[in-house]
């Protein structure tokens, strides 16, 4: 029997969490945001991967498929397997963004000794950082999918908990004002009424979660599915169980992590991706349709000091 090694395993220090942190500035930027949302997922032999091309990115582009594999503990297929699961055609492809990687602005932690100004311009910068991360994430092919699901459903549903209820919410606005028939609930037991008594067969529910994982939303969406209701899901993985169960995801690609703990431009992706789906309906939509959206913005112009909508487009208001 083999004497056990008195010597103790080292703890991870501050420098490892500083090495991998210059580590990953070394890492395409879209190869990157894709591994941290499929990482969660990844079976042991192609985390082990992921880890190795996480915390080596300077050699990646130097190994061939059977180092990597060696240096990683896992096999060619597994090394291939993560590369396609990256968005390459295969390990190749992925040497080559390797190999021209240039190093991108990474994302600035607010820090306390931080000026004001300073601290507005890095939540602004991770906001626009997020949107257009989410822009170079989507799926186009499900994309077209959500906007014909959209534009022949009979009836439309959003639902969200938490902060994603908000955003559900104004989705129910815009698409409301058109004279869609549609639905909103906040309230877990009010969205299971919604999908039983509200939607049937062929209508679309959008679910929206950022993690995907979300307890009360699955359960509502299982529900749907059964009843043959088109679930789109907006989430921000693309192994979560949500995205698993819906007909149709789109993903936002939001991982800057505020000084809360909570990711405030994660809700900026998601009513981005909704207002484009919405402009997409909106120019589908035929004359009827158009109308309605007319006339309710005119009555709006009532509760307002100033009517923005005039039904005489040359009428001004005098100041």
């Amino acid at each position: 029997m083999r004497a056990r090694s008195s010597k103790p395993a080292r703890k991870p220090d501050n420098r490892d969490g500083a090495r991998l942190a210059v580590a990953l500035e070394r890492i395409p930027h879209r190869c990157l945001i894709k591994l941290k949302a499929i990482r969660p997922a990844l079976k042991r032999a192609e985390r082990r991967a992921a880890d190795f091309l996480l915390t080596h990115p300077d050699e990646v582009a130097e190994l061939g498929v059977v180092e990597f594999g060696r240096r990683a503990g896992c096999s060619e297929a597994t090394v291939v397997r993560l590369a396609q699961r990256l968005g390459y055609p295969g390990f190749p492809e992925l040497k080559r963004d390797f190999a021209a990687f240039e190093p991108l602005p990474t994302y600035s932690d607010v820090a306390p000794e931080d000026p004001a100004e300073t601290v507005a311009r890095k939540v602004f910068a991770n906001s626009v950082q997020a949107l257009h991360d989410t822009l170079e994430a989507l799926d186009w092919r499900a994309y077209q999918a959500a906007v014909e699901a959209l534009a022949v459903a009979p009836r439309l549903a959003f639902i969200g908990l938490g902060n994603a209820a908000v955003v559900a919410r104004e989705a129910y606005h815009q698409f409301l004002r058109l004279g869609v028939p549609c639905f909103t609930a906040e309230d877990p037991d009010l969205q299971l009424i919604l999908v039983n008594n509200q939607l049937a067969r062929g209508d679309v529910l959008v679910a929206i979660s950022y993690t995907g994982e979300g307890k009360p939303v699955l359960t509502v969406v299982r529900q749907a599915r059964a009843r043959g209701i088109t679930v789109l899901a907006l989430t921000n993985f693309p192994r979560s169980t949500l995205a698993r169960l819906a007909n149709v995801t789109l993903l936002t690609a939001v991982f800057q992590e505020h000084v809360n703990g909570e990711i405030g431009s994660k809700r900026l992706a998601q009513l981005a991706v909704l207002e484009s789906l919405y402009v997409n309906y909106l120019l589908r939509a035929g004359p009827k349709l158009r109308r309605s959206l007319a006339r309710v913005n005119q009555a709006l112009g009532a509760n307002k000091l100033r009517n923005p909508f005039p039904e005489n487009p040359n009428a001004h208001t005098s100041p």
